[in-house]
């Protein structure tokens, strides 16, 4: 007599999912890192995630996993908590104002497993609007097996539709602009920037040395997860990036390992932008680590001013 029984509670495997793509602003669930939260004190959270060990974007290269992709799992943490955590309706829109971080580039690397991680994040300087959050500023610390990879900070808003309509002056029809945005000017070349599809070059050359014009393609998967009214942050930090390589002797890479980025306005689609970068001197520069200021600069103002520390991954 064949006699089944439930499998004892001790032996069921701890399932894991991701969390609600919704809750973090994507519309492919591929591309959702995060996989859970938890409160655990007055504005403190902690939230898990997971890096695959391959990404069509955020390109694992040497063995180390894509500092950027650390910024879109920061990303996608205050949406989710700040509609979780402090009931902010979804048709909100949040934008950047700062955004700092400085990784441990030794703990970016691969293992024979994705990486599973724990965020530590603190809200604080909070404003508030009619009992929600109209402007914040978050303090994360993000660990992998009990070692720190990252510290980050940002500052960002919370913009009601009414808010954000009388924000964009006219510009918040999101349909309309993004099918109106112009087909992206050709690339440089790969290997000035360090990508090797050309869909992911976000540069453009021009006749002047360390000037690029932004680069925007709004066919990309991955940047362009869902139609925007405006370029998106990830998008202007991959800018930073590349501009960073583009300074390099060809031939050398890098990788940003702390990036300290101010954001003074929206970039549009409907005008050019220029990116531009020169090296600073510091007391920290040396052959294998130095400092890179990065500006964006749309119709005669700055969009966002930023400086980038980029290390030689041979001195890794």
């Amino acid at each position: 007599m064949l006699i089944t029984s439930e499998r004892p509670a001790a032996t069921r495997p701890t399932l894991t999912t991701t969390v609600a793509k919704e809750y973090v602003h994507r519309a492919a669930l591929s591309e959702v890192f995060l996989t859970g939260w938890n409160k655990v004190g007055p504005d403190t959270f902690t939230v898990s995630a997971q890096w695959p060990r391959s990404h069509s974007f955020y390109v694992p290269e040497h063995g180390m996993h894509d500092p950027l992709l650390l910024c879109e799992t920061v990303r996608q943490t205050f949406p989710l908590l700040t509609h979780v955590a402090y009931n902010v309706p979804f048709g909100y829109q949040l934008s950047w104002s700062r955004f700092q971080f400085a990784v441990n580039p030794q703990a970016l690397r691969m293992e024979r497993t994705p990486a599973d991680l724990q965020i530590h994040a603190v809200f604080s300087d909070i404003r508030y609007h009619k009992q929600l959050p109209a402007m914040m500023t978050m303090h994360l610390e993000v660990v992998r097996n009990d070692s720190l990879v990252a510290m980050v900070s940002t500052r960002f808003g919370c913009h009601s539709p009414a808010v954000y309509q009388r924000m964009r002056a006219g510009r918040s029809d999101v349909a309309e602009i993004f099918a109106g945005a112009p087909q992206p000017p050709e690339p440089v070349s790969r290997s000035s920037v360090g990508r090797l599809r050309k869909q992911d070059i976000v540069l453009s050359p021009t006749e002047e040395r360390r000037r690029w014009q932004l680069r925007v393609d709004t066919s990309h998967p991955v940047l362009f997860d869902h139609a925007v009214d405006h370029i998106p942050g990830m998008l202007l930090l991959e800018a930073v990036r590349q501009a960073c390589n583009a300074t390099q002797p060809l031939g050398r890479s890098t990788m940003p390992i702390s990036m300290d980025i101010s954001f003074n306005r929206y970039v549009e689609f409907g005008e050019p932008c220029w990116i531009e970068a020169e090296a600073v001197d510091t007391a920290e520069a040396s052959a294998e680590r130095r400092t890179i200021r990065v500006n964006a600069l749309q119709g005669g103002v700055f969009a966002f001013n930023g400086t980038a520390e980029v290390m030689d991954i041979a001195a890794l």
